[in-house]
C-alpha cells in the first residue's frame, strides 16, 4: 500500500517501502518470510558508467548529502507520500551519524511519517534511479514487523497526508498511461498512475512511479504488462550541474 503526502523538494527524498504485516500474524508469518528470503537475495543491477558514478558522487557532495529512499510494503501493499502536492515516497539526503543507505531511510521514514526504526526489517536495496534533477535515489527495502505497531503521525511540515495502495497497480497496465520524453538523445517513458481511495483522487507517476513499477517487478517475480522502457543514461561529465532532465 502507498502512504504520505509530502511537501519536500523531490530531489531532497528517497522511496521507502516496509511490509505493512506483522510477520508474528497467523496467516502471514511464512509468507512474508519466504518474501524476506527472496528480497535478502536480489541483487541490483549495475550503473550504466563510471561517467555516471562520478557525476552523481559530485552531485551528492555538492549537495551535502546523497539522496536515499526507503521503500515499504504491506502484504502486497506499500506506502507513499505527497511532495509539494504530488505523490511522493519518505526518505531524504544522508546525513552525518547515518551508518549506510538503511540507516538514511529508516531515519527519515521516522521524521516524516512516525515509523519506529525498530520496526523495521531492512533486506534489500535496489539499484540507483536518477531524478530529474540528476540526483542518485537509492530504494532500500525493508518489512515491518507489526502493522498494528505503526500509527501513523505524519510532519506537518513536510507531509500532507498517508495513504495506501495496493503494490501490483504498479505491474498492471489499467488506469495508467505514458508519455515519452528524449533527453541525451536517449528516449524513453514517464509512467502515471491514476488511484483513487476513499473518495480521494491520486496521481502517481514520475520517478515515485518509476521506483514502484521496479519494486513491483521484483516482488512479484514479474515484469510490468506494459513497455517500461526506463531511461539507461551515460551522463557525461561535462553537463551543468543545474540541468533538469525533461
Amino acid at each position: 500500500m502507498i502512504s504520505i503526502l509530502r511537501k519536500v523538494p523531490l530531489t531532497l527524498s528517497s522511496p521507502v517501502y516496509k511490509i505493512m504485516e506483522s510477520s508474528n500474524m497467523v496467516g502471514g508469518s511464512q509468507r512474508l518470510l519466504n518474501l524476506a528470503r527472496q528480497l535478502r537475495l536480489y541483487k541490483p543491477s549495475p550503473p550504466p558508467s563510471d561517467d555516471y558514478d562520478d557525476l552523481e558522487e559530485r552531485r551528492i557532495e555538492e549537495a551535502a548529502g546523497k539522496v536515499v529512499s526507503q521503500v515499504g510494503f504491506a502484504e502486497s501493499a506499500t506506502s507513499v507520500s505527497i511532495i509539494a502536492g504530488e505523490v511522493s515516497l519518505p526518505g531524504g539526503k544522508q546525513e552525518e551519524g547515518d551508518k549506510d543507505d538503511a540507516d538514511t531511510a529508516t531515519r527519515e521514514a521516522n521524521e516524516e511519517i512516525g515509523l519506529d526504526p525498530s520496526l523495521v526489517n531492512v533486506v534489500t536495496v535496489l539499484e540507483p534511479f536518477l531524478s530529474k534533477h540528476l540526483l542518485r535515489v537509492v530504494p532500500v527495502i525493508g518489512i515491518l514487523s507489526d502493522k498494528k505497531a505503526f500509527e501513523p503521525a505524519p510532519n506537518a511540515d513536510e507531509v500532507d497526508a498517508v495513504f495506501d495502495a495496493p503494490l501490483e497497480m504498479f505491474i498492471k497496465d489499467e488506469n495508467r498511461r505514458s508519455e515519452e520524453r528524449e533527453w541525451m538523445g536517449q528516449k524513453y517513458l514517464i509512467h502515471f498512475f491514476d488511484y483513487e481511495m476513499e473518495n480521494k483522487k491520486y496521481l502517481i507517476w514520475g520517478l515515485t512511479a518509476g521506483i514502484l513499477i521496479r519494486a513491483a517487478s521484483v516482488v512479484f517475480q514479474q515484469p510490468p504488462a506494459f513497455l517500461e522502457q526506463k531511461p539507461n543514461f551515460k551522463v557525461p561529465r561535462g553537463v551543468d550541474k543545474d540541468t533538469i532532465m525533461p
